[in-house]
């Protein structure tokens, strides 16, 4: 995990540490003061290549198709444009939003071109497309983290929730890209397995451990999983209330366990943008209803220095439970180990 560290503080160029503590600096103030000060650009950006998804997981947007946007792929043009004009600034880019980043065919050429500007790139796939071929030109592409969705250790369990999944399919484009490092010498990507816990396969945490071992994965993490309809219960929170974004009130409804503080460094330092040039303030905001800008009718920092979006900053400080995405917020419910 060290030599994971390592590698992105070495995406840290002067420009960039100066950005950040911009930034920093600008979150303090704004949160003393009520009133939002941000002069300074993202360090951190998720961009979206596609909605599409070959699974149907049924706390997904991508999963249940039920998005009101349209499905689409990412332009490439659009992203270098972006991407140009945020590198000095910009220390970490996930290519992942909503849908399965290798269905996009020019996926793997964004993420190059995003690592020959030494910018620190991650993605979250279902590995169901991480044939041998496609596994050497992931780690060619110099992709510095791979985050491959397990959710489950026997295929009973797996496909209880990634509908439509094959989990061979996992353990073998997983044992693909562990040996296309090796035989490329590479020490990237950083691949870590993660466990979405719910109910029918939290019995399966210790199993999931030991196969993360035993395949050789770089690290293993247990997320916590949103809920969309969680007032009433659901078959999908699990027992171990470790694992739950939800705790049971005296009422027997359920409400989610975290407090939510009137300030959200994420709104400071990172954004999200969709396949079709869409800028949202945060990766809850699935359907994209909060629409800052389109970065395809605009620069990307008229989108971020824009009054829709000094006001929506503005609210959040004020009252951050009123916004309808923040109220299934996971910060600080993620479970790592």
């Amino acid at each position: 995990m060290w030599r994971d560290y390592i590698n992105f503080l070495s995406k840290l160029t002067f420009k960039r540490a100066i950005n950040a503590l911009g930034l920093v600096l600008g979150y303090v103030i704004s949160k003393i003061t009520k009133t939002p000060v941000n002069g300074f650009l993202p360090v951190a950006l998720a961009i979206e290549p596609t909605t599409s998804c070959n699974l149907r997981c049924p706390e997904c947007p991508s999963g249940l198709r039920s998005f009101t946007r349209p499905t689409g792929m990412l332009d490439v043009v659009m992203f270098e444009k972006t991407i140009s004009e945020l590198k000095d600034a910009l220390l970490y880019l996930t290519f992942y939003f909503q849908g399965e980043p290798f269905l996009h065919k020019d996926f793997l050429k964004m993420v190059k071109s995003a690592t020959q500007k030494k910018i620190y790139t991650s993605t979250s796939t279902n590995a169901h497309y991480l044939t041998p071929e496609n596994a050497e030109a992931t780690v060619q592409s110099g992709i510095d983290r791979v985050i491959i969705s397990l959710d489950g250790t026997t295929q009973e369990t797996y496909e209880q929730y990634r509908i439509g999944g094959n989990l061979e399919k996992v353990i073998e484009g997983t044992k693909n890209l562990i040996a296309a490092k090796k035989a490329l010498k590479s020490s990237t990507p950083h691949v870590i397995f993660q466990f979405l816990v719910v109910k029918p396969n939290e019995h399966q945490i210790q199993d999931a451990k030991a196969l993360s071992k035993s395949l050789g994965v770089d690290e293993i993490r247990f997320k916590t999983a949103q809920i969309y309809d969680y007032e009433d219960g659901s078959a999908l929170i699990p027992a171990n209330e470790k694992y739950a974004r939800y705790k049971k009130t005296a009422s027997g409804k359920f409400e989610i366990k975290n407090k939510l503080l009137n300030h959200c460094w994420k709104m400071w330092h990172s954004t999200v943008i969709t396949w079709d040039g869409l800028v949202v303030p945060c990766c809850f905001d699935k359907d994209a209803e909060y629409r800052m800008g389109n970065v395809s009718k605009q620069s990307f920092r008229e989108v971020w220095s824009s009054e829709k979006y000094l006001s929506f900053r503005k609210q959040l400080i004020g009252s951050r439970k009123n916004i309808e995405m923040c109220k299934n917020c996971t910060e600080g419910t993620k479970i790592w180990g």
